[in-house]
């Protein structure tokens, strides 16, 4: 059906196609049973309290105001993370803000943190119970004049109605939010953060998303902060800047975060490196380029326990997780791996 419908919606702006597809899904117009594969139980993995019934996640980006999160999980997704959102509302940059590369299978996107802000959504996710796990990305307002602060606020909204919240340190379309990788800023963040968890007395688990253009002689800073704060995950990797240079599209100058297929080695050699560094003490969370079981696996025996995607959800439709469980399952019995957790780290 997808596919019938895809030559339609791609003739449509970007941003236009999207806001169809949130409007189509608040009809949750399919039931979850197209979405189940045979032997899914091999893919269940226990991470951060919580039992996902499959480490397929959508990315935040697509769910920004947490309007169908829901429907999401219906198509089989083993967990969804809606934002980013920020504590007042904004509209975000100005249009068009997203481009479809297709003959790199990218998107290129400068939104800036379009979302209807904390209290609305908070009211939204309270009011439409999630059916399953569900995590909430959190950010600073782009005229706001503390952006430390504004994760505070972000992190006390939600902390009773999410299943695990991310601090979105890595967007570039944020002017100054990527500083925080230093680690003496980032060190400060967290600490705080994890003093509003002590004071309201909540053991809510707090992600780090991390950008695929940092340094490397950051990413032992970076786990080493992550390690002895008591950071519950890492996820590897926010969009790119970079990697322009081998594209086909003409739009490939557009300014803005770089996602698809072009940041899968890059986000998979960052996964390597931080797993490394953090020796299983954190588990990590792959994003970037997932989009078939083989690049699913690749990115798992990179180091990550759990992975998400967006891009490959736009080209590939609603039924790209459960294509994507399906190819992962027979490259684990090829393998001859019983649980998808015996296969995390293992190329290595």
């Amino acid at each position: 059906m997808f596919s019938v419908l895809r030559p339609f919606l791609f003739k449509l702006d970007p941003e236009t196609a999207h806001d169809l597809a949130v409007k189509s899904l608040k009809f949750n117009p399919f039931p979850s049973k197209m979405f189940e594969v045979a032997d899914e139980q091999m893919l269940n993995i226990e991470l951060l309290g919580k039992s996902f019934p499959n480490p397929i996640g959508l990315a935040a980006g697509f769910d920004k105001s947490a309007e169908v999160y829901n429907s999401l999980l219906k198509l089989g997704f083993g967990f969804v993370e809606v934002g980013t959102v920020t504590p007042l509302k904004q509209y975000g940059n100005p249009k068009p803000r997203i481009f479809r590369l297709e003959d790199d299978r990218a998107l290129i996107n400068r939104l800036g943190f379009n979302n209807e802000g904390m209290e609305i959504i908070k009211d939204r996710i309270k009011s439409e119970k999630k059916k399953g796990i569900l995590g909430v990305n959190i950010g600073p307002n782009k005229e706001t004049k503390d952006q430390k602060n504004d994760f505070c606020l972000g992190l006390k909204n939600f902390f009773d109605v999410a299943d695990y919240i991310t601090i979105n340190i890595s967007s570039p379309n944020t002017k100054g939010l990527r500083d925080f990788h230093d680690q003496k800023k980032l060190i400060d963040l967290i600490i705080t953060l994890n003093k509003i968890k002590k004071d309201n007395e909540t053991d809510i688990p707090l992600l780090l998303k991390i950008s695929p253009d940092l340094n490397n002689s950051h990413i032992p800073e970076i786990a080493e902060a992550a390690i002895r704060n008591n950071v519950s995950a890492i996820i590897l990797t926010n969009t790119t800047n970079g990697n322009r240079d081998h594209l086909i599209s003409e739009l490939k100058k557009e300014e803005g975060g770089l996602s698809g297929d072009p940041l899968h080695q890059i986000s998979t050699n960052i996964i390597k490196k931080f797993y490394k560094e953090l020796n299983s003490k954190i588990p990590i969370i792959g994003v970037g380029g997932v989009n078939s079981g083989k690049s699913a696996y690749e990115k798992i025996i990179a180091g990550a326990s759990l992975l998400q995607l967006y891009t490959s959800f736009v080209y590939r439709g609603p039924f790209v997780a459960k294509d994507i469980k399906k190819e992962l399952i027979q490259i684990l019995k090829v393998e001859g791996i019983k649980n998808i957790k015996e296969a995390v780290g293992a190329g290595l």
